[in-house]
């Protein structure tokens, strides 16, 4: 999955999100039914939200930022500025073009909403982030090093000889130069 079908899984999963949202804001709250109804659908919602980055290692930004985040802040802002409690910030303004544009009903609906609504802008900016923090792995070449003073990295010959705490527990004197290889069957 490249980081342009990320951001596009994303987007549907957030306007998949966005519509149940507004199809649980349907139910009756104040019965049992109603009310298990409700909370499965926006379980469902986070369980979309996340079904969407399974595959999201090398994401590209730009374009979650752009398909993803930049609908869903305006969407769910809309919302949030609509149910602010006070008319401060343009409440006011939001009611009048919601009935203006004919969406008025679904904005009240989804109003009830509002908590999950701020948590998934914030999800949403999460996940435009996350591709870009994670180090990726190199791959690491081996490669033999480079001579020095034109012999090989590594002589074979000294490779096989005795370290010197071998010398010393045979006994044989560190400074003599002298190699022997001693083997002990038990």
């Amino acid at each position: 999955m490249n980081g342009w079908n990320r951001a596009l899984t994303t987007l549907l999963a957030a306007a998949a999100a966005g519509f149940l949202l507004w199809l649980a804001s349907t139910f009756d709250l104040h019965h049992t039914g109603g009310y298990w109804a409700a909370m499965g659908i926006v379980a469902g919602c986070g369980l979309l939200l996340g079904l969407a980055q399974l595959r999201g290692m090398g994401g590209n930004p730009p374009a979650m930022f752009l398909l993803c985040f930049a609908p869903v802040l305006v969407c769910a802002g809309w919302v949030l500025l609509y149910a602010q409690p006070h008319a401060v910030w343009g409440r006011g303004l939001i009611h009048r073009w919601s009935g203006d544009i004919g969406i008025g009903g679904a904005v009240h609906h989804l109003a009830t909403w509002n908590g999950v609504l701020a948590f998934g802008i914030g999800l949403v900016f999460a996940l435009v982030l996350e591709p870009g923090l994670v180090r990726r792995r190199r791959e690491v070449v081996a490669t033999e090093p480079a001579p020095v003073y034109g012999r090989p990295a590594m002589d074979p010959a000294a490779a096989d000889e005795p370290t010197l705490a071998e010398r010393r527990d045979v006994g044989t004197p560190v400074d003599s130069g002298v190699t022997r290889t001693t083997t002990t069957i038990r």
